[in-house]
């Protein structure tokens, strides 16, 4: 096994990686109760789903189900397959449609009502089925410009409730499959002066756009040119996302102590080919094309073959979900004197009434993805580094909603009013201490073990660290409960301290005990300042990197744990009888958002 040293001198490559692509779920729809606008028979309802970009908001129509005749009570079959991002706002929207001729263009069909959701809020019900009343908006959209247009037009009303829409999400099962595979090389290229090589494997998935995305690298295997190296797991979606022919390309390196690695050749195969296990087929030539270029009789920079291949599937993330795991989300908030005096517009917690402050915009951004995977939505506040009244008393542990015996606010914006309240009676004072939070956040995560929970910390701050090795203590105990930090640093301090928190280099440790898991995120604020104002934006893009991490460290603790996610809840039974299945008057439905 490789020295820690030497893993981390491949950091170059960690810098060129992205995110393992999101599962994919299947959307479901049904309707019960539609609007009647047939005279002598019962609508024919059609369901259109739209997405919304991230950057202009725009509504784009995603597809289309089948059209079902004489029915008020449609279970479409046609399903709509997306793209999922636990750490994105997805916003999602359903219009019904009475179809009423062969016409593709929507304002010729009587409009029954649309619905709002998120594809957070669909996968975060329990069994993740959303139910969500029908209403007849001001507006929808004209399929033909783009531009909306009354949805009044077609006799409706606005506001009124015109039965219901069911939404339910399906994880598609090819997303569950995780890779094993070994690899061997014979013949490398020899590339140090005193020795051999040392070499290594880095993998690529390909992209849509022709470009290539790390997904894996191998151990470093010290001076052979016929390394073997240790068999490693990946999930399929990350070597491949899921299309079995994509290309994936694998590039040897000799490993070097400064960093300057030597390129020795690359290759490329698919997943289909890797499936076929080790055959001649999965015997591959290592390229250098330069050196391909400059010699005439080059043949091979060596070859690589693969050893073994299995795959399985393994429990997801979003399994637990629908099984019915919440998560408890628990906010804390540094109310220390190095923030500013808030009545002063210089102050980090200074309350404009133009926009939110950067407290208040970090809170928004990730409560209003996380919300909705705790049903009962009541998230307790906590500040720490002020002085409470009536007796000035310094607390690093206190509610913002001043209940001792119940800290939790209802919603979102329950926490921010909690938050403005308490600028305005406790005065700012310090030092900057983590530990009492993480301790009280533990404490909770500790109490429900069995899977059925899992916490997610968000403490934002504005300072330097004063309790590193308390908190570094209270980190590494942490780590063994169902629970995850998530730190955003406001402000214009150091973050040094944070960084080492984070713990993606260097695993965090306390008297010599190395944390089990990773589990804190840090993340500064002022990368994520949009000069241009768009605040929407900038607060996505803030959410998604400090989100990202989430899912993995629930599926790691639970399967450390060996808890295994429970069956879904079992959805109400109604087969109403359908009618008649008409091809929908639009484009084929798309597989992506």
């Amino acid at each position: 096994m490789e020295q820690p040293e030497d893993m981390a001198s491949l950091s170059e490559f960690d810098s060129l990686a992205g995110s393992i692509p999101a599962t994919k779920v299947e959307i479901t729809v049904s309707c019960r109760n539609l609007l009647d606008k047939d005279m002598f028979s019962k609508s024919d309802p059609l369901c259109v789903m739209y997405t919304q970009g991230m950057e202009n908001k725009q509504w784009r129509e995603f597809g289309r189900t089948e059209v079902i005749d004489n029915t008020l009570n449609p279970d479409f079959v046609r399903k709509f397959i997306v793209d999922y991002f636990f750490e994105e706002k997805q916003n999602l929207r359903f219009d019904l449609y009475d179809v009423d001729s062969k016409s593709p263009d929507l304002s010729k069909h009587d409009f029954l009502g649309q619905a709002f959701c998120t594809l957070g809020e669909i996968v975060g019900s329990p069994g993740s089925r959303l139910e969500k009343p029908l209403t007849i908006g001001a507006f929808s959209l004209n399929s033909r410009t783009g531009k909306p247009m009354p949805a009044v037009s077609n006799g409706g009303v606005p506001g009124k409730k015109c039965g219901t829409i069911i939404l339910s999400a399906e994880e598609l099962s090819n997303c569950r499959d995780v890779a094993t595979m070994q690899f061997c090389a014979n013949k490398l290229d020899k590339k140090d002066f005193f020795g051999k090589s040392d070499p290594f494997l880095v993998f690529y998935r390909s992209n849509e756009d022709g470009t290539f995305t790390i997904c894996h690298k191998t151990e470093v295997m010290k001076n052979t040119l016929n390394p073997v190296w240790q068999t490693f797991s990946i999930p399929v979606r990350a070597l491949c996302n899921g299309d079995y022919d994509r290309t994936i390309k694998v590039e040897v390196y000799d490993w070097d102590r400064d960093g300057s690695h030597d390129f020795i050749g690359e290759f490329t195969t698919s997943y289909r080919e890797l499936a076929r296990g080790q055959s001649q087929f999965n015997i591959y030539e290592v390229v250098n094309p330069k050196k391909k270029m400059k010699k005439k009789k080059y043949v091979n920079s060596g070859t690589v073959t693969l050893l073994s291949f299995a795959v399985e599937s393994e429990c997801t993330f979003l399994d637990y979900i629908k099984g019915g795991t919440q998560i408890n989300f628990t906010v804390a908030i540094d109310f220390t004197a190095s923030n500013g005096n808030p009545s002063q517009s210089t102050s980090l917690h200074y309350m404009s009434p133009y926009q939110l402050n950067a407290y208040a915009l970090a809170l928004t951004a990730v409560g209003e993805i996380i919300q909705h995977y705790d049903s009962d939505k009541m998230f307790p506040a906590l500040g720490f580094g002020a002085k409470l009244p009536p007796d000035g008393r310094v607390s690093h542990e206190f509610p913002l909603n001043g209940n001792q015996e119940n800290p939790s606010c209802c919603g979102i914006d329950g926490i921010l009013e909690a938050y403005h309240r308490s600028l305005r009676t406790v005065q700012l004072y310090g030092p900057t201490n983590f530990a009492p939070v993480v301790t009280h956040v533990a404490r909770n995560a500790a109490a429900v073990q069995d899977g059925s929970q899992y916490s997610v910390l968000l403490i934002i701050t504005d300072g330097v660290i004063s309790d590193m090795a308390q908190t570094k203590e209270a980190i590494v105990n942490a780590a063994k409960l169902p629970m995850s930090i998530i730190i955003v640093g406001v402000g214009q301090a150091e973050f040094d301290a944070m960084v080492e928190l984070d713990g993606d280099d260097v695993r965090i440790s306390s008297r010599g005990k190395l944390a089990e898991r990773d589990i804190v995120q840090f993340v500064p604020f002022r990368d994520y300042v949009d000069r241009t104002g768009n605040h929407v934006l900038s607060m996505a893009r803030l959410a998604r990197d400090v989100l990202a991490e989430i899912p993995d460290q629930l599926v790691s603790y639970m399967k450390a744990q060996g808890i295994r996610p429970r069956p879904p809840p079992a959805a109400p039974t109604h087969s109403p009888s359908q009618s008649p299945v008409r091809t929908p008057p639009a484009s084929p439905l798309h597989t992506h958002i």
